[in-house]
């Protein structure tokens, strides 16, 4: 069951390296309640499995979902509370596109008991599978860090106003890491000129960060939200582009690299 939901690749550093968001596959009976649009899954943090790649050969345990963001959010608390109070979210089970336009038909959207029933079956076998593996990496190394990887296009008014930093370390404000370990990260970003970057700006970091991220327990999370236009075309079909991933991914491995090789 568990091979339907998620992957994991088990590493030996003390890095985890999740990525909530890359799924794509809904359910056939799933589809039919929904309007033609979402079919193409089109919030889909695409590609980074492709682009974080390289994080198994550093070392880095890997954690990637399968089923699309549409069945159940992976990076929402499962009490359905809203990441960002005062502006638009999406639930723990999305009813809207990030447009904001409607993902149901009429009358198809799920109810209470539905929500409830994805939560069980997909959403807490991701999570565990998450806790124990932070907590393997924990045990072995005395700490580990969380590096949760998103994307997202980069203008979309219903969720933010302009054009979002095409880079966006989230550490829920310093809440959920070491000092050192933020500013270590905010280092890198900033010693380059190609990419534009903002540390706990529009996104803090999700659920995930925000709630994994106990510093005083040796768990240190972090968060990076990429615009898609740094390593891929941003309208459909959302295609990888192979020259804009040659240029971010070295930037990528120095994140990953700092982030692996820090000690509290």
């Amino acid at each position: 069951m568990n091979d339907e939901i998620f992957t994991l690749h088990r590493g030996s550093a003390p890095l985890l390296v999740s990525l909530p968001h890359v799924g794509t596959h809904l359910p056939i009976e799933l589809r039919a309640r929904m309007v033609e649009r979402a079919v193409l899954v089109e919030d889909t943090d695409w590609h980074l499995e492709r682009l974080y790649g390289f994080v198994r050969a550093l070392g880095a345990s890997l954690l990637v979902p399968r089923l699309s963001r549409y069945m159940i959010d992976l990076n929402r608390p499962p009490e359905n509370a809203p990441m960002y109070p005062g502006a638009n979210n999406t639930e723990l089970c999305p009813t809207r596109f990030f447009t904001g336009d409607p993902l149901y038909l009429s009358g198809q959207a799920p109810d209470e008991a539905e929500v409830q029933r994805r939560l069980a079956q997909c959403w807490r076998p991701y999570h565990d599978a998450l806790r124990g593996e932070l907590e393997r990496l924990r045990a072995r190394h005395g700490h580990v860090v969380l590096f949760d990887g998103h994307s997202i296009k980069t203008e979309l008014p219903w969720l933010f106003d302009g054009r979002l930093p095409d880079l966006n370390l989230g550490t829920a404000s310093g809440a959920s890491c070491a000092k050192s370990l933020r500013e270590s990260l905010a280092a890198v970003l900033a010693a380059q000129d190609r990419y534009t970057h903002v540390v706990d700006g529009r996104f803090k970091g999700g659920y995930i960060t925000r709630s994994y991220g106990r510093p005083d327990a040796g768990v240190h999370a972090v968060q990076l939200e990429m615009g898609w236009r740094c390593y891929m075309e941003e309208a459909p079909p959302w295609a990888f582009d192979e020259q804009r991933a040659a240029q971010v991914t070295p930037l990528l491995r120095q994140l990953i690299e700092a982030t692996r090789a820090w000690r509290p």
